[in-house]
C-alpha cells in the first residue's frame, strides 16, 4: 500500500499529468481539499471509493485517514493543489507517515506560478530583462517566514518575484516593494488561473492595489513583480543563436 501525493494542478481539470490521472482512477481512497481540487478529477475514482475532503480536517485527522488506509491495504491519492513540492503541507505529512512506517511517493504538478506565467503568455526568464525567478509568500496569520527571506532582503535582488498567499495584503506589501523595483515595475495579479472564471489583473505596483480591491480579490491567486512582464525588447537567448549551432 502507498500514499500517493499527487499534484492535482492549479484548477482545470486537465492540467494533471498522465501518471496522476491513473492513479487517481484506480486508488480506493481519495483525499483532497474541496476548495482547491476540481470535482472532475474526483468523478474518475473507482466505483466505491472512499473520498475524503481534508478542508475541515487537522493534520492529525489527515494522518489517521493515511494509516488506517494503510493497515487496511488499500492505496491513497492524495490530492494537493499546484504542485506538492510548493506550499503544499506535504513534509509535516511525510514526517508523520515516517514514523508509523506508512511509504509513499509523489506525483508533480502543474504550479499555481506556471498556470500564471501561461495565462499572461509571458516568459519569466527574459534574455538581459531577468533570469532568476523567487518564489515565496508573505507572513500574516500564517507561520513566520524565516530570517532573511523578507521582501525587503528578497526585493533587494530585484529578481522576478511570484507571491503566493499574498493578494490579501497587498496593500501593505507594494510600500516594501517600491525601494527595490520602482513605482513603474510591472505587476500582474492572476487569480483562479486556468479555472473558468479566472481573472488577470496587470499594472504597476503604483495602481494595483487599487485593482486588486476594486475586484474584490482576496484568494487563490499569485502577484508577479518584475520586468520580465512587459518586456519587449531584448537579446535573442544563445540557445538558438546561430554563432551556438555552427
Amino acid at each position: 500500500m502507498t500514499v500517493h501525493f499527487i499534484g492535482a494542478g492549479p484548477g482545470a481539470p486537465d492540467l494533471v499529468t498522465v501518471r496522476a490521472a491513473r492513479i487517481i482512477a484506480t486508488a480506493p481512497v481519495c483525499l483532497y481539499a474541496g476548495a482547491l481540487v476540481p470535482r472532475e478529477l474526483l468523478e474518475t475514482a473507482p466505483e466505491g471509493a472512499r473520498l475524503v475532503d481534508t478542508a475541515d480536517l487537522d493534520l492529525d485527522q489527515i494522518t489517521a485517514e493515511l494509516v488506517a488506509a494503510h493497515e487496511a491495504g488499500l492505496d491513497v491519492a492524495r490530492l494537493h493543489s499546484g504542485d506538492p513540492s510548493v506550499y503544499s503541507a506535504m513534509a509535516e505529512q511525510m514526517r508523520r507517515l515516517d514514523a508509523h512506517g506508512v511509504p509513499y511517493d509523489v506525483v508533480p504538478g502543474v504550479p499555481a506560478f506556471a498556470a500564471a506565467a501561461a495565462s499572461l503568455n509571458r516568459e519569466l526568464t527574459v534574455p538581459g530583462v531577468g533570469q532568476t525567478v523567487i518564489l515565496t509568500r508573505t507572513s500574516a496569520r500564517s507561520t513566520p517566514m524565516p530570517e532573511g527571506e523578507d521582501l525587503a532582503t528578497l526585493g533587494a535582488s530585484r529578481a522576478t518575484l511570484v507571491l503566493h498567499l499574498a493578494v490579501q495584503r497587498i496593500t501593505e506589501l507594494v510600500p516594501e516593494l517600491v525601494p527595490h523595483y520602482g513605482a513603474d515595475c510591472p505587476v500582474a495579479v492572476v487569480a483562479r488561473a486556468s479555472r473558468d472564471d479566472e481573472l488577470i489583473l496587470r499594472g504597476t505596483l503604483t495602481d494595483i492595489a487599487a485593482q486588486v480591491e476594486a475586484a474584490g480579490v482576496k484568494r487563490t491567486a499569485v502577484v508577479v513583480v518584475g520586468a520580465v512582464l512587459t518586456a519587449g525588447q531584448f537579446p535573442d537567448s544563445h540557445l538558438y543563436s546561430t554563432t551556438r549551432c555552427r
